[in-house]
């Protein structure tokens, strides 16, 4: 084979490689940091409405019986936050497609749901580095949720509230 036909070949495969590298790197880039360009903090399908800061400042108490209408965020970046509950799942994380978009380094993309059944809401962890907390407790599966009950992701803290 002729050297130039080589030579060619050689860099040819080389940028290749650093075509390569350079996807892979912009892949995670994205990752670690979706949700945090758009400037966002909560997308919200429809159906799902934030209340007022006057709101928020409300406090609530846990009582048996009741049922959960909000989800608020009640530590972290987005403190004061509040969800309508209705029939659809939550999902929680830095995705842009999430329902409740969290800017937290500790946060995986797609972190957790809260699932409705039966009139109650379950929390599930979906899979991420850091781990979801019921109260103090790690969430392994999915998990009923009571009323006043922090759930914990990284330094994000939310309850369900009637």
């Amino acid at each position: 084979m002729p050297e130039l036909v080589i030579t060619v070949a050689r860099f040819g495969f080389l940028i290749l490689l650093w075509i390569f590298v350079f996807t892979v790197v912009g892949v995670i880039r994205r990752d670690l940091f979706a949700g945090a360009r758009s400037g966002r903090l909560v997308a919200a399908p429809r159906g799902v409405g934030a209340a007022t800061q006057q709101q928020a400042a409300k406090p609530a108490k846990a009582k048996r019986g009741r049922a959960a209408h909000q989800l608020v965020v009640t530590a972290g970046q987005l403190a004061g936050t509040r969800i309508t509950l209705g029939e659809a799942q939550i999902t929680i994380g830095r995705a842009e497609d999430s329902t409740l978009v969290i800017t937290d380094d500790y946060a995986s993309a797609r972190h957790a749901r809260l699932v409705p059944r039966d009139g109650q809401w379950f929390v599930e962890d979906l899979g991420s580095t850091n781990g979801t907390y019921l109260d103090r407790a790690k969430v392994t599966g999915p998990t009923p949720v009571p009323l006043g009950v922090p759930i914990r992701i990284g330094r994000t803290s939310l309850e369900l509230r009637p």
